[in-house]
Parts: C-alpha cells; structure tokens; sequence
C-alpha cells in the first residue's frame, strides 16, 4: 500500500478487527466520521490490498476437532523447487490450518487439527509422510491453549 495510514485508518482497522461485521453507521460512529466517508476509506483500504478478506473463527470443539498439534518438518533437500512442491502439497492437506517457513533446525511448522489423536496419527503416516521432500517429521500436541488467538494484528 503507498498510501499513509492516517488516524482515521488505523481506527477502522481495529475496529473491523475487533468486529469485521460491524455496520458502516456503527463503524463511521465508532471513528467519528460520516457514513459516506467512512465507506469510502474502508473501500479504499479493501482496494488497496491492506484488508485481504473478511473471516470467522470456529470453535474447534463444537465442530469435533479436539487435536492441534504443531509439526515441525525438514525437508530433504532445501531448494525453491522442493519448498515450492512441499508448500503446495501440504495447502491441499484439510487438517494443516497453518504452514510457516522456519529458520533454524527446522525448515516449516504446521499447525494441524484432527478429531482425534487416531486421525492425527493416520494423518502423519498416510498423508504428511507421503509427502516426497519432508524428510523429518516432529510433532507436538497441544494440550490446552491458554491465551486466545486473536484475529487482530496487536501493534496497529
């Protein structure tokens, strides 16, 4: 985005993070500026790219996915070729909720959600261990999540 993010912006930004359904005329209130106006930035900032979509966050346990884990995978050989092939072969995976490149002893972690630790398992061995360049496969499950994903980037 080229354009300075003004006050006005940035108080839309966390208000639309802290509610993406919020009305424009609750928006425009919140931010103390017209309707008119206000849809007009927010339009902008939509166009721009800086707002990439709108979403809904589940939860994980009404919707029977009662395991996350975090696995950590290196893959066989480091190359834009192979990162290109995992990165693409893993987005097709439905339980791999997040995929991030890694520096240090590994290359990615995966955040993966199953419905049971059984289905965790068959997804490490059928599907993530089918997977040509990921050599080493850790995994760790998470027990409880203590602090509340937030959709919202903190620092706006």
């Amino acid at each position: 985005m080229n354009k300075k993010l003004d006050n006005i912006d940035i108080s839309i930004l966390n208000a639309l993070q802290k509610n993406s359904r919020i009305s424009n005329a609750d928006l425009s209130a919140k931010v103390n500026l017209s309707q008119t106006p206000c849809l007009r930035r927010l339009r902008s900032l939509e166009q721009s790219g800086l707002i990439e979509r709108y979403s809904v966050q589940l939860n994980q346990q009404m919707i029977g996915a009662n395991v996350s884990a975090f696995v950590f995978v290196k893959v066989n050989k480091n190359t834009s070729e192979n990162a290109s092939d995992f990165e693409t072969a893993v987005a097709n995976l439905s339980e791999v909720t997040e995929c991030c490149v890694l520096a240090g002893a590994h290359d990615y972690v995966l955040r993966v959600t199953t419905a049971t630790l059984q289905s965790f398992e068959l997804f490490l061995k059928e599907k993530l261990a089918n997977v040509p360049m990921a050599e080493g496969i850790e995994s760790t499950i998470i027990l409880n999540q203590l602090i509340k994903r937030e959709a919202h980037l903190p620092h706006i």
